[in-house]
């Protein structure tokens, strides 16, 4: 009954019957709601407390948010990396989680302050004369919200891994159960999300951001008290070493040893550790795959090539092929990785832009004043409901047409994804088209609210990103966590949420170069510059954006059809018979 491994918090070796297991994913599944409460709130709707609070102007503000989301996900790698060499991913989740606490705290008290913002202004009809955040209080708010992003970056790249932790992937039934689990986990995001925006979003706006920032706080320390109270249910991986070494480890050795002969059999190549260390997952030697020569293959596997002398016994002489084959794994992820990056440019875009075109549109809805960072209610609503459609009926559906674990493979999934992230650019773009023809036809280019067109046109765009979120956040997610090796799952996940914030940094150098190529002389405005969208194109970006799309689709698409996927995606024996087991328990 034990998996090779795993402890429980006792450092003992675990039972499958009371660790882990659905039980222990749902302290998981309850932090997830509770923080993203809290985050994708503030998220969505930071660039209207830096532009109406902090007086910075759309750009900036949109390229901030921006920034943040991308070191938040950077920030991944580093709770990655301590929590698969070090300590445990439970361990860095109760490290990290009171770091972002504090930081949401910060942030709360200098909007409660006067002294620590700028005075009162409204940007929007003083412009130039609003005084914009520095000094010292600029420097507060960066270490308040990177604060925010350490914390919630480590977290988030632990938390799912120590979910899909709780399910043993040999086993066929609780494969099965990890499956949903992923599906369980976006689900939490969308159902925290859609709370928040409903609740939190109200707050910032009427209560004031203090109040919204320390509830924030308050639903993060509860977070954290939650994951804390499940730890005699965990099943914990033992850290196996920092896997960066490894790699390098392994492409030192190759290096020192190009000259070498490959042995005729792969069986000669070295099995065992050095120094009597137990691998966490052994695996078997590959012959290649198609992303890389057969040269770059031979290359690689000389590094557990068993020498003659003892100048080749040492970590940086001589590797494993356990070793070997988890080099193989990340350079098989390479283009899949990029092709992601690429492929999600346009999301953390429309969704910041989104929100300033709600505040120039009507947002009446009846007699209520609705704020447009609200409208993510219906989307998310939307994602919530597809999640459960998707889990419960959708998969059991193509599993038995596919033969499947999840119905289709993670990287059709995320395909799928790619593509309605290009109809939303496209739908953004005809719609943003509409709104301007209509401020040119009321004369409102001097005006930056009262374009008498209905916000709830905003809801296509925002619906086509809710079944993006369904499919290719879920599909990535799940794909860089069972195709890396065992002892490199928060590193798989850390990557997952670095393709998200690369993918926003080249969003903030997009929105930069597209304004500096569509300026007209040194007096021009470029296409999205400025405070006043009435007088901007933003059309004209969002059709670049559907373009840009279009090939990272292509792109994308190439590189997954010659991918070799690590593990058997088809339902292993005994899983028909155990699905509706599984789906009564989950």
């Amino acid at each position: 009954m034990a998996i090779h491994g795993f402890v429980d918090w006792k450092g003992k070796p675990i039972n499958k019957k009371r660790h882990g297991g659905a039980r222990a994913a749902s302290f998981i599944f309850t932090q997830t709601i509770l923080l993203n409460f809290a985050f994708i709130p503030i998220l969505l709707n930071l660039v209207t407390y830096l532009h109406g609070t902090m007086n910075e102007d759309i750009a900036n503000s949109s390229t901030l948010v921006n920034n943040l989301v991308g070191a938040s996900c950077a920030f991944a790698l580093l709770g990655a990396f301590i929590s698969d060499s070090y300590i445990t991913r439970f361990k860095t989740i109760l490290i990290f989680g009171p770091i972002e606490l504090m930081g949401y705290g910060l942030l709360s008290l200098q909007a409660h302050l006067p002294s620590l913002h700028p005075p009162h202004c409204n940007i929007n009809d003083q412009g130039e004369n609003c005084q914009k955040v520095h000094g010292w209080n600029s420097f507060l708010l960066y270490v308040g919200l990177y604060m925010l992003a350490l914390g919630d970056g480590c977290v988030r790249a632990s938390s799912p891994s120590l979910g899909a932790d709780q399910f043993d992937g040999e086993d066929p039934v609780e494969v099965i159960e990890r499956t949903s689990f992923f599906n369980s986990y976006a689900f939490g995001i969308s159902l925290g999300g859609l709370i928040g925006l409903i609740l939190l979003v109200w707050i910032q706006n009427n209560k004031g951001w203090d109040i919204g920032f320390g509830v924030s706080a308050l639903s993060v320390l509860l977070s954290v008290l939650v994951v804390a109270s499940g730890f005699p249910c965990y099943r914990n991986q033992i850290p196996d070493g920092s896997p960066l070494a490894r790699t390098l480890q392994v492409l030192v050795a190759a290096f020192r040893k190009r000259n070498a002969s490959m042995p005729e059999n792969p069986e000669d190549l070295n099995k065992t550790p050095q120094n009597g260390t137990n691998e966490v997952e052994v695996l078997s030697h590959t012959q290649g795959f198609k992303q890389c020569s057969d040269n770059v293959i031979r290359f690689i596997d000389k590094a557990a090539i068993v020498g003659e002398h003892e100048s080749d016994i040492g970590p940086w002489s001589l590797s494993t092929v356990t070793q070997v084959e988890e080099t193989k794994i990340v350079l098989r992820m390479i283009p899949i990785i990029i092709s992601s990056i690429l492929g999600n440019i346009p999301n953390g875009l429309i969704l910041s832009f989104t929100v300033q075109q709600g505040t120039t549109m009507d947002t009446r809805l009846g007699k209520i004043r609705i704020s447009p960072a609200n409208l993510f209610v219906i989307p998310i609503f939307f994602q919530t409901v597809m999640l459960l459609v998707y889990d419960r009926s959708i998969v059991p559906f193509l599993r038995r047409i596919t033969g499947y674990t999840g119905g289709i493979t993670h990287l059709q999934r995320v395909a799928i994804g790619f593509l309605f992230v290009g109809f939303a650019t496209c739908a953004a773009a005809v719609i943003e088209n509409r709104r301007m023809k209509i401020v040119e036809e009321n004369g409102l280019q001097n005006m930056t609210t009262g374009v008498p067109m209905s916000v709830f046109w905003l809801m296509v765009q925002y619906c086509c990103l809710g079944v993006v979120d369904v499919t290719s956040f879920v599909g990535l997610l799940e794909f860089f966590n069972s195709e890396a090796p065992r002892g490199m799952k928060s590193i798989g996940t850390a990557i997952f949420w670095c393709v998200l914030g690369l993918a926003a940094f080249l969003g903030s150098i997009t929105v930069e170069l597209t304004n500096k190529a569509s300026r007209h002389g040194t007096s021009g405005r470029g296409w999205i510059e400025g405070n006043n969208l009435n007088k901007s194109h933003l059309d004209y970006f969002y059709w670049l954006l559907c373009f840009m799309q279009i090939l990272a689709l292509l792109n994308f698409i190439f590189w997954a059809r010659r991918y070799t996927y690590r593990q058997n995606l088809h339902i292993q024996e005994g899983n028909l018979q155990s699905q509706s087991r599984v789906m009564a328990a989950i």
